[in-house]
């Protein structure tokens, strides 16, 4: 039988070494009074899986566990009013971290590789942004418009183990082309955006780089036809024209370079789509196919508000909301871990919620998550039922 519930076996992923070297770094527990940054981060975790509207939920619910706190690893719970001070005082930039390490050490080390574009031997990363409505009159220095506040998660996405390698928080106002500038991505590898990225400076910076992308066309972007490629059998894969441009509106920007458009149909959605890309030698379908694998951003985006308390907010706070969405982004690797570990074929959004109905029950969490329903053979009937 196991003594230990599920949620201390969650937190037992993580690296006490690892955590007690960042709290080290960023002096975190300097004056914690009782407070300390794991029983903060324990907190935090708690209000994500128990989705806790308050400081006071959280507070109470961990008030309730008080057998268990030792297998936590915390020796006192905080009040409502100790957690609201530490998640204004307390650096995020120590959650921050805490997620590139775990990322390091419980997910690259062996990350799945990717089901699609197998082909592929190169990088590929989904670059997007996601907004975070928040209420302007509580939330003041979120700037996003006139009467809306707002904070914007700017997210790269290794398509390999689909995690974010890099997760940039600003206010609503601020515009993803400007906070992509500022990236550098890695040579040969292959960066997939929306038609909001488009900018060709920075593009022709990618292609200086010897990076490829993959994008939508604008729709008033002017160009002129270099070379056409059609036959019957690109028709027949969906491929309407394969073409070689070169830019009207950008040559200061991409001057001398040309790029290559894909128009593509959808026989499903019956739509017409152009992709613009600076690489010659893939298939026309290969083009397509890699903005297609782009909706995994936007299913990542989804788990994110849906499966974890990320849409509303404990503390008001810069620094509060800021601790809360990187704890969210632990709490969701952590989740994706014991998916990936195991043998039973889990889908991301039922793993979370078992796990949610289960979270104080004392029960071995890999058992579980191997064989979450019984699946053996009833035992034979004794007793008096048992004739021969």
């Amino acid at each position: 039988m196991v003594n230990i519930n599920v949620f201390s076996q969650i937190l037992g992923l993580v690296d006490r070494n690892i955590f007690n070297k960042l709290v080290q770094q960023y002096h975190s527990d300097k004056h914690h009074k009782g407070i300390n940054s794991w029983t903060h981060f324990v907190s935090m975790l708690f209000c994500h899986l128990s989705l806790a509207d308050s400081v006071r939920d959280i507070s109470n619910g961990l008030r309730s566990t008080t057998g268990n706190m030792s297998h936590m690893g915390i020796s006192r719970t905080p009040s409502k009013s100790n957690l609201s001070y530490i998640n204004q005082h307390r650096n995020h930039g120590l959650f921050r971290d805490l997620y590139y390490k775990l990322l390091d050490d419980l997910w690259r080390k062996d990350s799945p590789r990717r089901t699609e574009l197998n082909r592929l031997k190169r990088k590929v990363y989904f670059m997007d942004a996601t907004i975070i409505p928040l209420c302007l009159s509580v939330f003041d220095w979120a700037k996003f418009r006139s009467a809306k506040g707002a904070v914007k998660l700017h997210t790269i996405l290794d398509y390999d183990g689909c995690m974010p390698s890099f997760v940039h928080i600003t206010d609503g106002k601020q515009h993803e082309s400007k906070i992509a500038k500022t990236i550098s991505f890695p040579k040969g590898c292959v960066v997939v955006v929306d038609r909001g990225y488009v900018d060709y400076a920075w593009m022709n910076v990618l292609d200086s780089n010897h990076s490829f992308f993959v994008t939508r066309s604008k729709s008033n972007m002017k160009y002129t036809i270099v070379k056409t490629f059609q036959s019957e059998a690109l028709q027949d894969s969906g491929v309407l024209q394969d073409q070689i441009i070169e830019l009207g509106d950008a040559k200061k920007h991409y001057q001398g370079k040309k790029m290559r458009i894909v128009c593509f149909w959808d026989s499903i959605n019956k739509a017409e789509y152009e992709f613009l890309t600076n690489n010659f030698t893939w298939k026309a379908s290969t083009v397509a196919a890699l903005y297609k694998e782009r909706w995994e951003i936007e299913t990542f985006f989804k788990h994110l508000k849906q499966r974890l308390k990320v849409t509303s907010f404990v503390g008001t706070s810069e620094n509060a909301v800021y601790i809360q969405i990187w704890t969210a982004l632990i709490g969701i690797l952590l989740f994706k871990y014991i998916q990936k570990k195991a043998k039973y074929d889990w889908n991301l959004s039922n793993l979370v919620n078992f796990i949610r109905l289960n979270i104080f029950v004392k029960i071995d969490l890999w058992k579980w998550a191997n064989d979450p329903f019984f699946s053996g053979k009833p035992p034979d009937k004794i007793g008096q039922f048992k004739l021969f």
